[in-house]
């Protein structure tokens, strides 16, 4: 019985062995080929002459091709989203062979910005984090960053208003989406929730997190600050604090998870907007912002809104703001499916302009491919 069983572990061994040796074939298979994929990057720029700046090579439109073609081609039993994470860094370290792009992002380190930075470009650039939305704006004015992300919408909080008055009196342009699924956690050197009589965190996370504020931590004071990142900082030399914050953050200021995926809402997303300096060209499945405004009076938002029906096409999102024009008059930003530069969309924006005192494109960029996936917590990097 001993030598039969013997003989058993000896042939699983040998079968072991040959099923580790195709891995390793397959695995110098894998690293020649992402070494020529680099080099065709490489031709690629070559082929473009002497540009000024690594933002001049880079085009998210062709990005967002390549990272649908590897979805659809998909058949795994690796994840969707685990092969887009994959085939994005790779494209993002060929992206920096000779010089990483430059990301301006709402800081400090470990913010939520910083992780849709890396979901979106992946790891291979340089990410600066900045003060405020407006510093962002300001990086990528001065042409100090090549882009900037900065969040938008939350899917229960609803708008990030100060991000769309931004665009009223800036000149740039909006050149992507990223949508990404947000956790929230309750950072503490405390052991006990009674010993916690502050919690600090950003306005928008503590509302996202206020019925299990009220229910676990009724009696402590809630105190807005910057970011996320800089409450962990806050905390992580304060027993009696908290704060609500990523995973990253908590890796990153040293800050021990007391209570993990505190959010009210389980699904809870940010989408954040990639802004650059020019419109990008059509990538094939694509949306566009607009900012409009028309005349005051009975009718006016539906006339304003008439070729959208006119050529059937589909608007995701609306938001009303204050115009500094008049007392009660309003600007309208919209979003709609399709690219400004190709039809039925470009007949649509010519409708527009005769109805409306201001139509600006704020953007047509690619659809977030990003929405499968969850971000790398940074520590991890």
């Amino acid at each position: 019985m001993s030598n039969k069983k013997h003989k058993s572990d000896s042939q699983k061994e040998v079968a072991l062995g040959e099923v580790r040796q195709k891995i390793d074939l397959l695995d110098a298979q894998i690293q020649a080929l992402i070494s020529d994929r680099a080099q065709l990057a490489c031709k690629v720029r070559e082929s473009k002459g002497e540009l000024d700046n690594a933002v001049d090579y880079y085009r998210p439109e062709r990005e967002a091709q390549v990272l649908r073609a590897v979805r659809e081609r998909n058949k795994g039993p690796i994840s969707d989203a685990e092969m887009l994470r994959l085939f994005r860094e790779i494209m993002s370290v060929c992206m920096a062979q000779q010089e990483p792009l430059k990301i301006a992002y709402l800081g400090p380190e470990g913010t939520f910005t910083q992780q849709a930075v890396h979901l979106h470009f992946g790891h291979s650039v340089q990410a600066v984090g900045v003060a405020g939305i407006d510093d962002v704006f300001m990086q990528v004015e001065s042409m100090e960053a090549d882009f900037g992300v900065v969040p938008v919408e939350n899917s229960s909080q609803g708008i990030v208003s100060h991000t769309l008055d931004r665009f009223i009196d800036s000149n740039l342009k909006i050149c992507g989406e990223i949508e990404m699924p947000i956790h929230h956690n309750l950072l503490s050197q405390s052991k006990s929730l009674a010993d916690i009589d502050r919690v600090y965190s950003h306005q928008q996370s503590l509302s996202q997190c206020k019925i299990w504020i009220r229910q676990h931590l009724p009696a402590a004071e809630c105190i807005a600050v910057s970011s996320n990142a800089e409450a962990a900082r806050r905390v992580r030399n304060s027993p009696d604090a908290a704060a609500i914050s990523s995973q990253s953050a908590a890796d990153i200021y040293a800050v021990p998870v007391l209570f993990a995926h505190i959010e009210d809402q389980p699904d809870n997303a940010t989408r954040f907007l990639v802004i650059g300096r020019q419109i990008l060209k059509p990538s094939g499945d694509d949306k566009t912002s607009l900012l409009l405004a028309g005349a005051e009076g009975p009718g006016s938002l539906h006339s304003l809104l008439s070729p959208l029906a006119k050529y059937s096409l589909n608007m995701s999102r609306i938001e009303s703001r204050p115009s500094s024009t008049a007392q009660w008059s309003y600007l309208f930003f919209i979003d709609v499916d399709g690219h400004a530069e190709t039809e039925p969309l470009k007949s649509a924006l010519a409708d527009m302009q005769q109805l409306t005192s201001l139509t600006r494109v704020l953007g047509s960029y690619p659809k977030a491919v990003s929405s499968l996936l969850e971000p790398t917590p940074l520590a991890d990097e």
